[in-house]
């Protein structure tokens, strides 16, 4: 995945192979870009999403993974920060 086609604020869905068991199958993981860190070979982004009662779920993956199947962007949105940790707090 080389470029990053999606930055901070965007929401995103990403479908990943999740294993349960023997057997694998793709999962979608949707919600919006909090943040992003590392360098080069070793990036990663946070994505948080909220689900029902209020609970919200944040998953980490990397960039470069071979278990992401593809990255869809669903929203752009601008944001004027390059973490979006106040999100946690709303």
């Amino acid at each position: 995945m080389g470029g990053t086609l999606f930055k901070v604020g965007d929401s995103v869905r990403v479908t990943f192979k999740g294993v349960e068991g023997a057997k694998t199958r793709s999962a979608p993981f949707e919600g919006r870009v909090i943040a992003f860190r590392g360098e080069k070979g070793n990036k990663t982004f946070t994505v948080r999403k909220v689900m029902s009662a209020n609970v919200a779920v944040e998953r980490i993956f990397p960039i470069d993974s071979t278990v992401i199947d593809k990255i869809n962007v669903t929203k752009k949105e601008s944001a004027r920060r390059a973490k979006l940790y106040y999100l946690r707090r709303k």
